[in-house]
C-alpha cells in the first residue's frame, strides 16, 4: 500500500469534507501535509477553517491514527491507492469527478493494461450469456482486459470469459472491497480477488445502497477504452454506462437484438443514436486501433454453424415450431428432435414465440 495513499486517507477521515469538497483538495496539493501552509484565502476556498487544519495537522503526526487505519486494512483485505499514486488509472484521471482513492484486491498491474468494459441486462436471455461470455474471452485472448460490475447476469458472464480467456478481468464495486454483493457471486468474487481484481472507491465495511451503483458504473466506463453493452433494456442501469462513457469521450458499442425481444430494445436504442454496432471482435478492435494489443486474427475464429442449424435457416428472431417442420419437410417430432440437439449445443433456444438462435 502506498503510504501516500494512506495518508490522503488520514485526510479524508480528520477533514470531514463533503465527498466533493474532498476531490477539491486532493485536486489541488499532492500532499496532505501541503494544506497546512496553503493561504488563508485559498484554504478557505478549499473550506479548511482553522479547526479541520489542526485537526489535519495533529492526525497526519499521530502514529496511532496510522496504525489503527493501516490495521483495518489489513483486516478487510485491501489495498489502496490515491489518485496522486504511479498506479492509479490514467483514463480514470480524465473524468470530471475521478474518485481520489481506490481500495483494492489483487492484481493492481491489470490497471496499466488495456482496458474494455462490459455490461448488460441482469436478467439475460441464455443467448445474452453466451454473446457476453464469448465476446468477454474473445477479448481477453487479444489482449484485452474486460472490466465489469460483478452483477448478476451480463456482468458476471462477462468476467468468466475473461477469466477464461488470456487475460484476467476487473470488478468494479458498488460496495466496500469486503463485501460481497450480490451474495451468490461469492465464488466469481474470491476467483477476481487471487486471479484478477478487484476494485471500489467505497471505503471497507460500505454495504449495498442504490446511489452508489451509478457512482460505479462511472468507474467502470471512466477507466476504460470503450464499453460494450450486451443486452439492455430501455430502462437498464447498463444505459446508464452508456451515457456515462459518451459524456467521457468513451467508445461506446453494443450488439443489436431482435426488434421483439425487450432486453434488447436499450442495445438497439444505443445504435439508433450513434454506438458502434458489433457483431464481431474485429468490430471492437478496429474502433480501438491506437491500443497496443494483439491483432484481432490471435483471437479464437467464430464457430461454424452445424448443418442442421444451416438446414433450417433458424434466426434469432422466434419461429413457432411447425413452421420449422414445415420450412424443412419434416415431421414436429423429427423437428422437435433436431431442435432439442442444438439446444443441447447451446445454438438454440426456445421463446415464448417459438425456437430462435442463440450465437
Amino acid at each position: 500500500m502506498e503510504t501516500l495513499a494512506l495518508d490522503w486517507l488520514i485526510a479524508q477521515s480528520h477533514t470531514d469534507l463533503p465527498p466533493a469538497a474532498f476531490r477539491r483538495l486532493i485536486q489541488t496539493v499532492s500532499h496532505p501535509a501541503n494544506l497546512l501552509n496553503l493561504p488563508a484565502k485559498t484554504a478557505s476556498e478549499l473550506l479548511l477553517c482553522a479547526q479541520r487544519l489542526r485537526r489535519l495537522e495533529r492526525a497526519l503526526s499521530s502514529v496511532s491514527i496510522r496504525d489503527q487505519l493501516s490495521a483495518e486494512l489489513r483486516r478487510a483485505g485491501a489495498g489502496l491507492i490515491c489518485c496522486h499514486c504511479p498506479g492509479y488509472p490514467l483514463l480514470l484521471k480524465e473524468i470530471h469527478d475521478p474518485p481520489p482513492l481506490l481500495y483494492y484486491r489483487g492484481e493492481l498491474g491489470l490497471l496499466s493494461q488495456p482496458l474494455l468494459a462490459v455490461v448488460g441486462s441482469r436478467r439475460p436471455s441464455r443467448g445474452g450469456v453466451r454473446d457476453a461470455t464469448d465476446f468477454a474471452k474473445a477479448l481477453s485472448n487479444s489482449g484485452l482486459t474486460v472490466v465489469s460490475g460483478m452483477a448478476m447476469g451480463i456482468d458476471s458472464a462477462a468476467h468468466l470469459g475473461a477469466l477464461a480467456g488470456k487475460s484476467a478481468s476487473i470488478a468494479v464495486l458498488g460496495t466496500g472491497i469486503d463485501i460481497c454483493y450480490p451474495r451468490r457471486n461469492q465464488g466469481l468474487y474470491e476467483e477476481l480477488g487471487q486471479s484478477g481484481l478487484l476494485l471500489s472507491e467505497f471505503a471497507p465495511g460500505t454495504g449495498p445502497r442504490r446511489h452508489q451503483f451509478p457512482l460505479r458504473n462511472r468507474v467502470i466506463s471512466g477507466m476504460s477504452l470503450g464499453v460494450l453493452v450486451v443486452e439492455a433494456a430501455i430502462n437498464s442501469g447498463s444505459l446508464i454506462t452508456a451515457r456515462q462513457a459518451l459524456e467521457q469521450n468513451r467508445e461506446v458499442f453494443a450488439l443489436p437484438g431482435s426488434i421483439h425481444n425487450p432486453a434488447s430494445r436499450g442495445c438497439n436504442s444505443l445504435i439508433r443514436q450513434g454506438a458502434k454496432l458489433v457483431d464481431s471482435l474485429g468490430d471492437i478492435i478496429e474502433e480501438l486501433s491506437g491500443w497496443s494489443g494483439n491483432s484481432c486474427e490471435t483471437a479464437e475464429a467464430q464457430e461454424p454453424l452445424p448443418p442442421e442449424a444451416v438446414v433450417l435457416d433458424l434466426g434469432f428472431e422466434p419461429t413457432p415450431l411447425d413452421v420449422l417442420a414445415q420450412r424443412a419437410e419434416l415431421s414436429t417430432a423429427e423437428m422437435l428432435s433436431m431442435l432439442s440437439d442444438l439446444e443441447l449445443s447451446g445454438w438454440v433456444e426456445q421463446t415464448a414465440g417459438g425456437w430462435q438462435r442463440c450465437r
